[in-house]
């Protein structure tokens, strides 16, 4: 997993550790650790570059092991490129979400909208389906009072 972090040193051993600032959800965004973690850097990863203060980006493993540590500030200005160079400010970013959420709502009101519509239409539907039966069963019991009696006159 990838992880932002900051390099600390510690003067008794000179060990490097990483501070754990941030970390890389699966969805591609960022979460802010809520907890101070701290991991001490191995002799395998190249230590001479890593200064105090730099930020870098760490690949941990699952069992909290470093795997890779590179600098962060390729990954810094290409997000400074993307979204604040271009005026992705936070911002905008809230604006933007604001629009989509009365977006979301006028969509969903407008949805139950057509759907009490469909509603009504479709009980206006019954009621003309009913009338109109009620219309035909009203017309055939005047042709039948209508038709004259066939009497029978032949009387023996």
């Amino acid at each position: 997993m990838l992880y932002l972090a900051q390099v600390q040193k510690k003067d008794i051993l000179g060990e490097i550790s990483l501070q754990l600032l941030a970390c890389q959800n699966a969805d591609e965004t960022w979460a802010i650790l809520p907890e101070q973690t701290v991991l001490i850097v191995p002799p395998n990863c190249n230590q001479n570059v890593l200064n105090e203060g730099m930020l870098v980006l760490a690949d941990i493993g699952e069992n909290r092991n470093i795997l890779q540590v590179q600098t962060a500030t390729d990954w810094v200005l290409e997000l400074v490129e993307k979204y604040l160079a271009t005026g992705f400010t936070p911002d905008f970013l809230q604006q933007e979400a604001n629009k989509a959420e009365e977006c979301r709502q006028s969509l969903t009101l407008q949805s139950q909208e057509l759907s009490r519509r469909s509603i009504e239409l479709e009980a206006r539907r019954e009621q003309i389906q009913n009338l109109e039966a009620k219309l035909q069963q009203e017309k055939e019991l005047l042709e039948t009072k209508n038709q004259p009696s066939q009497l029978n006159f032949d009387a023996p």
